[in-house]
Formats: structure tokens, C-alpha cells, sequence
């Protein structure tokens, strides 16, 4: 079935050449119609050549559908670039103007790629019958993010004088992810909860003798307090501190786009309270969430890393925005060790999980110290 999907998704190339020869298909009402009408005719293909055999998740489906606009978005990521031609000049007029900035280029690529490449994994392991829980988790935060921030940055930037109908297509690709986070999230997990042996004697060690969990406790601070400094630049601190990073380092914060500057202040306040949350589960046993949440937030920051490093690099972005070259080594390191410290947990977590489990009582164990224990039996006599 994924060679049906991989195979059937770059029908898309057909849909963009005939939009962007018939002028009458250019107007902004136009693309809004012709935009949903394409997004519900690929739901009833794949619904109509399943009918037979049907899947039983239905999030079959949304991969199916997300995969025939993963290719658009790799041929408009291309096309800004300069790599193709003759395919979305009209879009970028009279549909989305802002997918011309930086930061769309590059969420783009992330989407065309990544993405792409994931929805294949996730229906191949669906049309297997097994489980894809762990990865899905990986793309909805990754999902997540970039739709949340791409929404939220159009709004709140220079582009939200540019909004055209074409802009709502985008809440399909938000509260359908959203939806899929939440069906993940209540969905049975891959591995139990419950640990034996080997998890007591895990959960009974101290920090100290788990060098791993402290080198990534204090990966977690670092990148706590790198949260903490972005998100008051971007909110415009008076603190000498913030000017200095921002024109010395990453001027690209204070871009008009407004796509930086949204990244920021969602990673300060629901990034940085995870990454806390994550300190805690590496000192506190027991803690079940850690293995969804690790590979959840891993998804969400590695994507918006990639569009903020490539966003600050690309000549699309003003040159006084970009990252200085006398400090571009040190920006370049700082970024790339931020967005590897939740994947670094979440492969932790999910390595060696014996930590991250509840510890069931044995037989013939109360949970009670044995004075209480004899005390007790003695009362019943």
C-alpha cells in the first residue's frame, strides 16, 4: 500500500501544472475551493481502493491524504529556491504570499522530507498490523509545532496584512494533527508499565551512580536556561544580556516575519516547563509519561530547530537578520546541542526504560516494613 501512496502522491505535480496554466484557477477563492474539493477527492481514492481490505487505523487515512501534500510542499520549497519552475508562481501572488519567506522555505523542506518519509514508515507498519505509536508520537509533535507556530507567525508578522482564503486550508493541517496526538496519546502503550526485578534495582540507585541521567540532567538545565534567554529576547527584554545575544548572535529574533519570534515564546512557555518536567523524571522513579512526552517534545523542538537554523542562514532573510559570521560557529554548535538534548533523553527513556516504570509488588510483599507486617498479622490473630 505505500507504493500505492508514495506512487499516487506526485499526481500533486499534475494538479499545481494545470493551476498554474489556467488563469481562471488562480483567483484566491478559486484556490480555497479547488484546494479542499483535491484534499477530499484523495480521502474518497484511498477510501474507495480500500474498501475491500480496509484499514483498521483510521489515521491511515490522514498519512494517506498528508503525503499527497507533503509533495506540494517539497515542489513549493524547490520552486522558492529556484531548483523548478512552472509549478506555484500563482501561489505565492494570489494564495500564500508568505511561503516565500525563509522560515516557510525551510518548514517546507522539513514537511516534503521528513515528513513524508514518516507517513510511508507509519502506513507500512499499519498495512503490517503493527504498532507505530513511538513514531507517531515523534511526528505529531513535530506536526504540532511547525503548524502551530506557521499559524500563529502568519497572524502575528509582517504577513498578516496578506492573508488571502487560502490561509484557512492550513487549519486542516492542525486540527487534524492535534486530533491524531490526542487518538496517540489515549492509545495502548508498545511496552508495559509495570517492572520487575531489574526495575527496583534501577529505581533504587541514586543519580550520582547513574552518570548518563546526570550528564543529560545537566543538558537539561543548559537548555532550560538557553529557553529562558531566547524567550525574553523575544519578548524584548531590556536586559543586557538579551541585546547582546540578539545583535551579536541572533539577530534573526527580531525578524518582522514574526516566525522567530512566535518559535520562542511557545518553546519559553510550554517548552520550558517540559524540559523541567523531564529533570523531575530523571530523579523521581515511576514516572509512565516520560517515554510519550520525551518522544513528543523530541519531534516538536528538532523541527523547529531546522527551520529556525536554516530560516537564519538563508539568503531569503534580510542580511542584517542573519547570523553574524564572526559568531556563526558558536550559534551553529549552541542550536544544534539544543534540539539534540530531548532526543538524547527520549532515546534514553526509551533505551533503558526500567527507570521510567511503576515497581509491582512481589509475592509475599506488603510494601510494609517487617515490624509493621508482624504487628499486623499479630492483630488478626
Amino acid at each position: 500500500m505505500e507504493t500505492i501512496v508514495f506512487l499516487f502522491s506526485f499526481s500533486a505535480l499534475g494538479v499545481l501544472y494545470a493551476m498554474n496554466s489556467i488563469p481562471e484557477l488562480q483567483e484566491p477563492y478559486v484556490i480555497l475551493g479547488v484546494g479542499m474539493a483535491v484534499l477530499v477527492l484523495v480521502f474518497l481514492f484511498y477510501f474507495l481502493i480500500t474498501r475491500g481490505n480496509p484499514p483498521k487505523d483510521i489515521l491511515f487515512f490522514v498519512f494517506a491524504v498528508f503525503c499527497f501534500t507533503c509533495v506540494i510542499d517539497l515542489i513549493s520549497a524547490l520552486q522558492q529556491d529556484g531548483v523548478v519552475s512552472g509549478f506555484m508562481e500563482f501561489y505565492e501572488k494570489t494564495g500564500e504570499p508568505y511561503l516565500g519567506s525563509a522560515y516557510a522555505i525551510m518548514m517546507c523542506y522539513w514537511d516534503g522530507i521528513v515528513h513524508f518519509v514518516m507517513y510511508l514508515m507509519m502506513i507500512s507498519r499499519i498495512t503490517d498490523r503493527k504498532s507505530y505509536r513511538t513514531m507517531g508520537l515523534f511526528w505529531a509533535g513535530s506536526l504540532c509545532a511547525n503548524m502551530s507556530v506557521f499559524i500563529v507567525g502568519i497572524v502575528a508578522g509582517k504577513y498578516g496584512l496578506e492573508i488571502r482564503p487560502a490561509f484557512w486550508i492550513n487549519f486542516v493541517f492542525l486540527l487534524l494533527p492535534v486530533w491524531a496526538t490526542i487518538t496517540l496519546f489515549i492509545r495502548a502503550k508498545d511496552r508495559p508499565l509495570i517492572g520487575g526485578y531489574n526495575a527496583q534495582h534501577v529505581q533504587t540507585m541514586k543519580l550520582i551512580w547513574r552518570p548518563q541521567d546526570l550528564v543529560l540532567v545537566l543538558l537539561l538545565l543548559s537548555a532550560m536556561a538557553f529557553t529562558l534567554l531566547r524567550g525574553l529576547v523575544a519578548l524584548d527584554s531590556p536586559l543586557e544580556a538579551c541585546s547582546i545575544y540578539l545583535e551579536q548572535y541572533e539577530p534573526y529574533l527580531s525578524d518582522p516575519v514574526g516566525f522567530p519570534k512566535v518559535m520562542m515564546l511557545q518553546i519559553l512557555f510550554y517548552g520550558l516547563p517540559l524540559l523541567g518536567s523531564f529533570v523531575y523524571g530523571l530523579l523521581k522513579p515511576g514516572c509512565t509519561w516520560m517515554p510519550d512526552w520525551t518522544m513528543f517534545f523530541a519531534g516538536a523542538l528538532i523541527q523547529c530547530q531546522w527551520a529556525h537554523i536554516g530560516a537564519s542562514l538563508h539568503q531569503r532573510t534580510s542580511a542584517p537578520f542573519r547570523i553574524p559570521g564572526d559568531s556563526l560557529c558558536c550559534v551553529l554548535m549552541a542550536n544544534v546541542l539544543y534540539a539534540l538534548v530531548p532526543i538524547l533523553v527520549a532515546l534514553r527513556v526509551h533505551s533503558n526504560p526500567y527507570f521510567f516504570l511503576k515497581i509491582a509488588p512481589f509475592p509475599g510483599q506488603t510494601g510494609l516494613p517487617n515490624s509493621e507486617e508482624k504487628d499486623t498479622k499479630y492483630k488478626d490473630k
